[in-house]
């Protein structure tokens, strides 16, 4: 694969990671105001589905994108279910329970997720092994989350912990298993904008159903929870996840690179630090959760140049 290729779906990547990070941010900010997570979580999809219907109409792809999900519609919401509805929904539960730093940081077990999730859905004569050096970079980040989870430990409940780390890691499994089962699905018959905006259209259902439940348990959502989601809406559910999925379809039969394109999200964590200190005022972590997140970014770091 020529070196300009990996290094553009690279370089993809990180840019995604600096939109994905306003996620973290965001829904902290709407978990600490009393916004329900339903909400937070059912409205990004919500305002993502007229901008991105307007996107696919101007470029005059609408046609297709409809033909090719009546073919696997059942695939279509399944999978995007998973990959849209129980990871972005488990991501806002887990950010009512720690601060967007930690959210952030225990996501990234996405890469580990990733790494083995790419060759179990190959066929098994296929499959390569995985090597030693990434396993041993993916224990630096495991490592890391927990050294984090431990910093956290100090000043909270274990309960709050587990409720906030538990579906946090299922998100992280959910996220890439979603996105590279539907890139199986289209076998790059779509293009980005057109898979971004199927899986949101498949994944309604979910949210809809998720939006009964917060009606119930908090009524309508507030002017500032609907204003916030819209931000979340366009920087990490628009122009993040379009960058990550370029990045991701760049490479698609290259599984060690695009365990590196998935790997650079890890400097979520970073910018979601960054964010939480500036806009939430929010204490500066600890040393021992600056050491977590260090791992983390080491373990990325080194999973990048690796590959």
């Amino acid at each position: 694969m020529p070196i300009t290729v990996k290094s553009k779906a690279l370089s993809l990547g990180i840019f995604a990671s600096v939109f994905f990070a306003t996620t973290f941010v965001l829904n902290r900010m709407m978990a600490v105001s009393g916004g329900g997570w339903q909400w937070s979580a059912a409205l990004r999809f919500v305002w993502m589905l007229p901008i991105l219907l307007l996107i696919v109409l101007a470029r005059g792809n609408l046609k297709q994108l409809l033909v090719e999900m009546s073919k696997n519609i059942g695939q279509w919401l399944l999978w995007s279910t998973i990959g849209f509805g129980l990871f972005y929904a488990l991501l806002t539960f887990g950010a009512s329970y720690g601060p967007s730093w930690l959210v952030a940081g225990t996501f990234e077990f996405t890469i580990i997720a990733g790494m083995f999730i790419g060759p179990l859905l190959q066929r098994r004569k296929e499959r390569q092994p995985i090597s030693k050096a990434v396993l041993f970079f993916s224990s630096i980040i495991f490592l890391g989350i927990m050294v984090m989870q431990m910093a956290e430990a100090k000043s909270t409940s274990w309960s709050v912990l587990l409720l906030g780390t538990i579906p946090v890691l299922i998100a992280a499994i959910a996220y890439p298993l979603g996105n590279r089962k539907m890139m199986i699905l289209t076998q790059g018959s779509l293009d980005t904008y057109q898979r971004t905006l199927g899986m949101t259209i498949a994944s309604m259902p979910f949210w809809i159903i998720l939006m009964l439940f917060g009606y119930h348990e908090y009524g309508l959502p507030g002017q500032d929870q609907l204003l916030q989601t819209l931000l979340v809406a366009i920087f990490a559910g628009v122009i993040a996840t379009l960058l990550f999925f370029k990045g991701t379809e760049l490479i698609q039969h290259d599984h060690k690179a695009l365990a590196a394109v998935e790997a650079t999200q890890a400097m979520e964590v970073i910018f979601t630090l960054i964010g939480e200190i500036i806009i939430l005022h929010s204490p500066f972590p600890s040393y021992l959760a600056l050491t977590g997140i260090f791992l983390v970014v080491i373990g990325m770091y080194l999973h990048g140049k690796n590959n």
